[in-house]
């Protein structure tokens, strides 16, 4: 028994218009590899032409969930049948043919799908697992799509190949959403203030705070001294505005400087910030 279908992301013109063809794929797991490929990233129109085995449990077995894929998929004689009612056709390929053909890179194909989805049906063709796409059916592309790899070790499986293709559809996807680039799945969270940090960012006064204290309790370790500090302090100041501290770290990092110097038996000068915003480890 296969793997029931996970649910399925909403679909909309671009995804709906999207088809990702496969031709002659000899091992049914690679279909069912590029099911949750696409579905991973969103897709779910796949076309195959003349697979060597289809249905089988295999490909079910190998899509891990997308099944769904896999039973909506459309199996036809030839290319022919695949590409007719399309409006642009891109195959990927490696360089080097005699006659040149227009090759672009996957995230402007993404581009150039994305336009061209608004007015009908875009095939992504995939060649076969040993030889890829012959010269025949290169020449029904539009573009070709080259997929810049390793030049030592270019080849790439056939649900590699078409997860990068699909992954770069799905960026072109999420930055045409309303909103563009500010779309939560796009912004970066890197520290305090981004959103979806949990904690606000340490305010000016906090971090001073901090900074008093930690030069108390090296004072008090004997680690630093104020009438020769050389550059200690400059360093470490650098090194913690660097790491963009927010208020929980703040309270800890203190929480950490009291306990020194408990530890130490000194009581230092300095007020713990904990002491006033409630203990560091009541997170």
């Amino acid at each position: 028994m296969h793997k029931p279908a996970l649910p399925q992301e909403g679909t909309d013109t671009f995804q709906n218009q999207i088809r990702i063809v496969l031709v002659e794929t000899s091992h049914s797991g690679n279909i069912g590899a590029v099911a949750r490929a696409m579905k991973n990233m969103g897709l779910g129109n796949l076309w195959l032409v003349n697979p060597g085995s289809f249905p089988d449990e295999a490909s079910y077995a190998r899509s891990s969930g997308a099944s769904d894929v896999l039973d909506r998929a459309q199996v036809v004689a030839s290319l022919d049948e695949a590409l007719e009612d399309c409006v642009l056709v891109m195959g990927t390929s490696a360089r080097g043919r005699k006659v040149p053909w227009p090759v672009i890179a996957p995230p402007e194909a993404a581009a150039t799908a994305g336009v061209h989805a608004a007015k009908g049906s875009v095939a992504l063709v995939f060649g076969r697992e040993s030889s890829g796409l012959n010269n025949e059916e290169l020449q029904r592309c539009h573009y070709h799509i080259h997929i810049p790899s390793n030049p030592d070790y270019s080849s790439l499986n056939l649900a590699m190949a078409v997860q990068v293709i699909c992954y770069e559809l799905r960026m072109h996807y999420l930055r045409g959403l309303e909103g563009g680039d500010a779309n939560p799945n796009l912004k970066p969270m890197t520290m305090p203030g981004d959103e979806g940090w949990d904690v606000d960012l340490a305010s000016v006064k906090d971090v001073e705070g901090f900074f008093s204290h930690l030069e108390q309790v090296l004072v008090d370790v004997s680690f630093h001294r104020r009438e020769n500090p050389r550059q200690l302090m400059t360093r470490l100041r650098r090194l913690f505005q660097r790491a963009k501290l927010d208020q929980m770290e703040v309270n800890i990092l203190r929480g950490i400087l009291s306990s020194v110097q408990k530890a130490v038996g000194t009581k230092g000068s300095v007020t713990p910030a904990s002491a006033k915003t409630g203990a560091p480890d009541k997170e």
